[in-house]
């Protein structure tokens, strides 16, 4: 929810960025360097795009876009668990640091879907002129065997 207080007031967005500072710091330094070009790269830009998508959706005025982006931060978040999981399975990551990470991840989950939820509640901008238009365009009929 947008307020007067700023975007750095907001605790998902706080933890999720913290999660972000920690991969980047602590656990893409103990990947090997024949990673660097494709799970680093990955897990880098996944963990990024969950704090910097739930800022995005902030930054929104109708609750619909700002509910859109915490969904692509949700999804951000399932493919960094998804290559964290990866990297464990690999023997990158020993199980005491795969279960931290699990443990954030899993809270982190749970705060996305309540920030999620509280904006659906509030609804804010639903009442301002052009908050009823959709937000994409009618979709396109794609016909996958055209006839010669």
């Amino acid at each position: 929810m947008t307020n007067d207080k700023g975007l750095e007031t907001l605790l998902v967005w706080q933890k999720s960025l913290a999660f972000a500072v920690e991969v980047c710091k602590i656990i893409l330094p103990k990947l090997p360097a024949q990673e660097k070009w494709s799970l680093v790269d990955q897990l880098r830009r996944s963990s990024q795009s969950i704090p910097a998508n739930i800022a995005e959706g902030y930054g929104r005025f109708y609750f619909q876009e700002s509910v859109r982006f915490c969904y692509i931060a949700r999804g951000s978040l399932e493919e960094t668990f998804s290559h964290l999981t990866l990297a464990h399975k690999l023997g990158y990551l020993d199980d005491e640091t795969y279960k931290r990470l699990n443990t954030e991840i899993v809270e982190l989950r749970r705060m996305i879907s309540g920030y999620i939820g509280f904006l659906k509640e509030s609804k804010r901008g639903a009442t301002e002129p052009g908050a009823n238009h959709p937000v994409r365009e009618a979709p396109v009929i794609y016909d996958a065997n055209p006839e010669s």
